[in-house]
């Protein structure tokens, strides 16, 4: 591994920079956390730099995470910098930190190989676009046309011979005679297919030829694809805190990819770590950061600080945060313990006033939720079956059904769009509409559970009407009637650049941390599955008048 100059990526802070500001005891837990005030100082001095420097303009106003991770060395305390992928089409540049692997440099295996690539690349290309083939394939076309033209053509010459036989037959003519006609007619039809068949395959071999020269090329791209991943991936030796080295392929295989995603250890967060370790540098805190456009799948705004990615990254840093002492996920730490207040109740519903911060139902993390604390301390020993679902961030209205009945007419309701639902929001920034509706189409980012990305060819459906209550200070309260129920739909369509293009404050997926998420669910109308009695149920945003 190649050694590098710590002075030129190590930034040292100034003492007035230092002063009154008290290092953290635990490092940056990466996955959900509120970033240091000298990782904002950092990004900061980041932001300045990259602002000096002309020749990246375009690339970042495309977008680029950014990252920086304040250390220790001796007296000195300071901060490293990174970006994710490359910049410039460079891998290393003296203010930043260096790639774990510089597979762009010209010494490097994966340069000539990837121009083996892009050869196989270029020939496929050259095959698939040759004007021979193309020649090939139109002959083929007025070939196949005169094949069918020419069949088509004796069978209605068969048709009206039967016709005529047919007519003979009944005059009492030797019937003989017509069987042998149409016999020879029928061995005549299969010597003309037969015909078309042989100069059509001839004329397809070239074809043929060329479609497997085409699998032929695609199959050794695939393979020394495969190798050339396999082969970075193991050049990727990952330290953690205890000095131990494991590669990607060693990292990734315990988990349910069994292999690392493309990409994998080029983010800023693994590269700062790595440097670090190497450079015998304590690591204190860490934050990554967006700058320039936000892309039009996912939510990115610039200068907003974002946990790092999960496909990628969760894995390389659960091994290289090892020997670390880490912040607890905050996730799993139990909310303040909130008195569960019923809003309505007969012997089919029961509507409850969910906290902000509390779990809908049991899931992957140890808090406990609404219906388990619902249970143990109001209705011991009941059944219930929720019938829709509110963020954990969220708070407001949540109903639950008592009987498994009143639970699938409820769910038909939500289906048929029968169910109206009022959101109430304080949004980080001033929007212009005062009402309006947002159509984007939702889907899973599975490289970055649980995050939600705007996806026009494979999402699904998501509509919310929205209308402004108020403006003041930079902010904006809005109500959301969400048509559709889409994971997360809210809060992307408040985010997203097409949407509102104001995250939600407090939204940490999306937006910025805060003291909690600013959205509450203030009222459901629907029409009761039993009696057909109109039911309304309320209750009024904690935030409103913030």
């Amino acid at each position: 591994m190649q050694s590098y100059i710590p002075e030129t990526q190590f930034h040292i802070f100034s003492e007035d920079e230092l002063n009154d500001i008290e290092l953290p005891s635990l490092f940056t837990f990466p996955f959900c956390y509120k970033p240091h005030p000298l990782c904002k100082i950092a990004a900061g001095k980041v932001m300045d730099y990259l602002s000096n420097h002309n020749e990246w303009n375009d690339e970042l106003r495309n977008g680029k995470m950014m990252g920086v991770l304040i250390v220790q060395k001796g007296a000195c305390v300071g901060y490293l910098a990174a970006y994710s992928g490359n910049l410039g089409h460079c891998s290393a540049h003296d203010y930043f930190v260096p790639a774990v692997c510089d597979l762009l440099s010209e010494s490097s295996f994966f340069v000539p190989e990837e121009k083996a690539i892009s050869a196989i690349n270029r020939a496929i290309d050259t095959e698939i676009n040759s004007p021979n083939r193309e020649s090939i394939v139109k002959n083929l076309e007025h070939l196949k046309s005169q094949a069918q033209e020419d069949i088509e053509r004796y069978k209605t010459i068969m048709r009206s011979s039967k016709i005529e036989r047919d007519r003979l037959r009944k005059q009492g003519h030797n019937n003989q005679e017509l069987i042998a006609e149409s016999q020879y007619q029928k061995a005549e039809l299969k010597r003309i297919q037969q015909k078309w068949k042989q100069i059509i395959a001839e004329n397809e071999q070239p074809l043929i030829d060329s479609d497997n020269l085409i699998a032929e090329l695609k199959t050794e791209r695939h393979n020394r694809s495969i190798a050339l991943q396999r082969l970075v991936f193991e050049k990727f030796k990952m330290y953690n805190g205890r000095g131990e080295v494991k590669d990607l392929c060693q990292i990734f295989a315990d988990t349910p990819q069994g292999f690392p995603p493309a990409g994998a250890g080029e983010c800023a967060a693994p590269k700062l770590l790595q440097y670090a370790y190497i450079n015998d540098y304590t690591p204190i805190a860490m934050a990554e950061f967006w700058v320039g456009a936000s892309p039009k799948d996912v939510i990115r705004h610039h200068g907003h600080y974002y946990p790092s990615c999960k496909a990628k990254c969760e894995p390389i840093l659960n091994w290289m945060l090892t020997g670390l002492n880490v912040e607890s996920n905050p996730l799993q730490e139990e909310s303040p313990n909130s008195p569960i207040e019923i809003l309505y109740e007969d012997k089919w519903l029961i509507a409850v006033n969910k906290p902000a911060g509390v779990l809908s139902t049991p899931g992957k993390l140890s808090r406990t939720s609404l219906i388990e604390r619902l249970n143990s301390e109001l209705k011991p020993n009941e059944q219930f079956y929720l019938i829709h679902r509110l963020d954990m961030a969220t708070s407001g209205i949540l109903i639950f059904a008592k009987t498994l009945d009143t639970y699938k007419l409820m769910q038909a309701k939500f289906k048929r769009r029968e169910i109206i639902k009022r959101y109430i929001a304080i949004l980080d920034r001033t929007i212009k509409d005062s009402d309006g509706t947002i159509n984007l189409p939702l889907r899973l980012n599975i490289d970055d559970r649980p995050r939600q990305m705007v996806c026009f060819e494979h999402g699904k459906e998501a509509i919310t009407k929205y209308e402004v209550i108020k403006r003041f200070n930079d902010k904006t309260i809005v109500a959301f009637y969400p048509v559709t129920g889409r994971t997360h739909q809210l809060r992307v369509h408040a985010s997203h650049n097409d949407g509102l293009n104001s995250p939600i404050k407090g939204d940490e997926l999306y937006g910025t941390s805060s003291d909690r998420m600013y959205l509450h669910a203030e009222m459901i109308a629907f029409k009761h599955p039993h009696t057909n009695e109109d039911i309304t149920i309320t209750s009024p945003s904690p935030f409103e008048s913030d």
